[in-house]
């Protein structure tokens, strides 16, 4: 007897529907086509033990399964569940075999016949839901990240025989539901960190308070303990909240990468992400056989903190200079070709020498005469050239951490942002794929920042002065104008200009000078 049942590939965050056809016949042996690697020609033993161990029998007869299409090469253990409901199906196990060809259904079985987690499950919802599907049968731990897809009956189980008793119409199982808006606003405020822990520090939220609004790159130099990473870990919270379009996206690169708990349903807060400074390029942008998202991928649509960056391998540091522009990576193999979003802020810190003690107001540098130079240049030119602003973190005295005054919080300078951001929205409202000042091409800047003829001066004397590139002209006037949006200034002024020129600390004579 020949079934039909179907599971689904994930090819970077697109799933595709594949077809897994079971025959049982007359005759002997297990065959199984279609460009399965080893972990899907492993199913039969997985299968055979599982179904032992719930009663259920695994035909002694000859069983070819095909999975088609027969040319996309399909891996993972997530076809144990769709192949085994196949051969239950085709050896008459299942009451209606034909019920079986109207549900998506994935998972891997463990010997005792219960299912692990899956990986990718929204994208194999959404794309069930587009191919008309009654339902999506799945491991329980993926339910509630499937059930956000509206539309679809997502079933989560625990073993093999509640799918043959959900199939034979059997279970009292319902379909896991979940309010997607509801959960959205319920969470989309729940941060662990606020600004108002921070003390004193005013112009460094000062700056962050700019990169948030204006979606700029930024670098916290400064010596050990000064709060570079304390203050980098608060960004988020006064970042924009995430849009229910950008809250899915979002969701979908975590899901595939299966970084989802089994309590997440959608990823309502912007992700932090702080790979530490061994990390591998591939781990970074992504990669592997079946190419994977890396930590810039899971950064989309919020923070990629690198800490201590001169620590990182310069060939890793030089493999975002392209997704830094482009927002996106492709990830190129002989037989596929993956793209990934990676709209991320960067933020990046680090010592401004090996000590960590150089242009500090108290202690010593104890560094060799070239050392802090040498400790630098780690960081190339170009990629300098990406980050807008660069701020020197000092030491906070003991009268400001003593101070029991509390800070302002994230949710008032959170207001500030946003309404700098709406000016923005507004002001790119024709333009595709650029939503804040960060994104602007070198055209959009001559356009849109206009300078008066004194601003112009003022511009051209630090310019010479601080040797700056042309990249660096346009990062000084994208960040003058978030801070004329966030004065609510409609044109650039002098002040805007001059603040702006001071967020390029590593271009100043007298670091490494």
């Amino acid at each position: 007897m020949l079934v039909k049942t179907y599971g689904s590939a994930v090819y970077g965050v697109q799933a595709i529907t594949i077809t897994v056809e079971v025959n049982v016949s007359g005759g002997t042996k297990y065959f199984i086509v279609g460009l399965p690697d080893n972990a899907v020609k492993e199913s039969y033993q997985r299968i055979e033990a599982a179904l032992k161990n719930t009663e259920f029998h695994m035909p002694r007869m000859k069983i070819v399964v095909n999975m088609a299409p027969a040319d996309i090469k399909k891996e993972g253990s997530a076809y144990d569940l769709t192949i085994a409901t196949g051969i239950l199906a085709a050896s008459g196990q299942i009451v209606e075999p034909e019920l079986v060809g109207k549900y998506i259904i994935m998972g891997e079985l463990s010997l005792d016949g219960s299912l692990q987690a899956i990986k990718g499950a929204l994208p194999i919802a959404i794309q069930a839901r587009q191919e008309g599907f009654k339902g999506f049968i799945l491991p329980k731990e993926n339910a509630r990240e499937a059930a956000i897809v509206s539309g679809l009956e997502v079933y989560g189980v625990e073993s093999i025989a509640e799918v043959v008793k959900l199939l034979n119409g059997e279970s009292d199982l319902v379909p896991t539901i979940v309010n997607t808006r509801e959960e959205f606003l319920q969470n989309i405020n729940n941060y662990e960190f606020d600004f108002s822990d921070v003390k004193g520090q005013e112009n460094i939220k000062r700056s962050l308070e700019i990169a948030a609004a204006g979606g700029h790159n930024l670098i916290l130099i400064g010596p050990p303990g000064a709060g570079k990473t304390m203050l980098a870990k608060r960004l988020p919270t006064i970042l924009p909240p995430l849009s229910l379009h950008e809250a899915l996206e979002t969701t979908k690169i975590h899901s595939v990468a299966g970084k989802l708990q089994a309590s997440d349903a959608l990823l309502t807060i912007r992700p932090f992400r702080s790979p530490h400074h061994t990390v591998s390029d591939v781990a970074l942008v992504g990669g592997g056989g079946n190419p994977q998202p890396g930590e810039i991928s899971l950064a989309h649509n919020g923070v990629l903190f690198l800490d201590e960056l001169p620590e990182f391998k310069r060939t890793v540091l030089e493999v975002m200079r392209q997704p830094l522009e482009e927002r996106r990576v492709t990830i190129s193999r002989a037989k596929i070709s993956v793209d990934y979003p990676s709209s991320f802020m960067l933020v990046a810190s680090m010592n401004p020498c090996p000590c960590g003690y150089y242009n500090h107001p108290e202690k010593e540098c104890v560094c060799a005469p070239g050392v802090v130079q040498k400790y630098l240049s780690r960081i190339s030119g170009p990629l300098l050239d990406r980050i807008d602003i660069h701020v020197e973190v000092t030491p906070v005295s003991f009268n400001e951490l003593s101070d029991e005054r509390k800070s302002e919080r994230s949710s008032i300078i959170r207001e500030r942002v946003i309404k700098a951001r709406e000016i923005q929205s507004i002001r790119f409202n024709e333009e595709k794929e650029v939503y804040c000042n960060a994104q602007m091409s070198s055209r959009m800047v001559r356009q849109i920042c206009k300078i008066s003829d004194s601003g112009q001066l003022l511009l051209k004397t630090a310019m010479e002065r601080l040797g700056l590139s042309a990249r660096a002209y346009d990062r000084i006037l994208k960040v003058s104008r978030t801070i004329a949006d966030l004065s609510e200034s409609d044109s650039i002024l002098e002040e805007h200009l001059a603040e702006a020129i001071q967020f390029r600390s590593l271009d100043r004579e007298g670091w490494a000078g």
